[in-house]
């Protein structure tokens, strides 16, 4: 199939250029320090922290859509520098889909198509940041499970980052977020190439090096429940009292 020379262009602002459709990135302006997300045909957003015009163009799909955006305003908008993972791919939530899908395949007069596009691609990049601050968007794995169950293994990541001083173990956390076992093991390594244990001890031994550093600023007792948090970490991973890493 011959694609045309350059994608379709919507300026969106000073801080953000959206491209529609076949061909390459061409010689548009971008804005200054850009991030971009890429979509590929079946709407997966990769993030990329440093895009090129020859990364851009690595896919050559008729049905591309890429939004490049300041990342000043990304940070403003988040209120920090947004924490997506460099080359990482997103599964999109149902409302994330639907704005993509209503800028890539909009079929609109252009004298209305264009404003429509512009909207919506500010729009994309407000909810996609609320998503991400909120917890709820979930990186590809391999494909081997539903966006559902990367949800369930999601909420497993927040429980533990959230509920750490709890006595949580492998199968709680399995029952709490509606997996079972074999599948959370499988999928939280997928996502986050640790093991649940890993993630669980390390998040405690985090917290217990926090209240050590606060302990020793402020000349403070430690409470007794960082004290038991810290304790099952030790207990978990092995480890004797004074080592702070986790092994392996």
């Amino acid at each position: 199939m011959a694609f045309p020379a350059e994608m379709e262009a919507i300026d969106v602002s000073p801080e953000m250029l959206t491209l529609v459709g076949a061909g390459d990135v061409g010689g548009h302006r971008w804005p200054c320090r850009t991030v971009a997300f890429e979509f590929d045909d079946q709407l997966q957003c990769t993030f990329h922290a440093a895009p090129t015009p020859s990364k851009l163009n690595l896919r050559r799909e008729d049905t591309r859509l890429i939004m490049i955006v300041d990342r000043a305003a990304c940070a403003r908008l988040y209120g920090s520098d947004p924490e997506f993972e460099d080359g990482a791919t997103y599964l999109l939530p149902p409302e994330l889909r639907s704005i993509a899908l209503a800028i890539r395949d909009c079929r609109m007069l252009p004298e209305a198509a264009v404003p429509y596009r512009l909207a919506k691609s500010i729009e994309f990049v407000c909810e996609i940041l609320g998503v991400l601050g909120a917890g709820k968007l979930v990186a590809a794995g391999n494909g081997s499970l539903s966006l559902a169950d990367y949800h369930r293994i999601s909420a497993a990541r927040q429980l533990i980052d959230h509920h750490w001083e709890e006595p949580l173990s492998l199968s709680t956390i399995a029952r709490r977020c509606g997996l079972n076992r074999s599948k959370l093991s499988r999928g939280f390594r997928e996502l986050y190439r640790c093991s649940v244990t890993e993630a669980l001890s390390e998040r405690r031994l985090s917290e217990a090096r926090r209240q050590a550093k606060r302990r020793k600023a402020t000349g403070r007792r430690t409470p007794k429940s960082h004290q038991q948090g810290r304790a099952r970490a030790r207990r978990i991973t092995g480890m004797p009292r004074r080592r702070s890493s986790i092994s392996g």
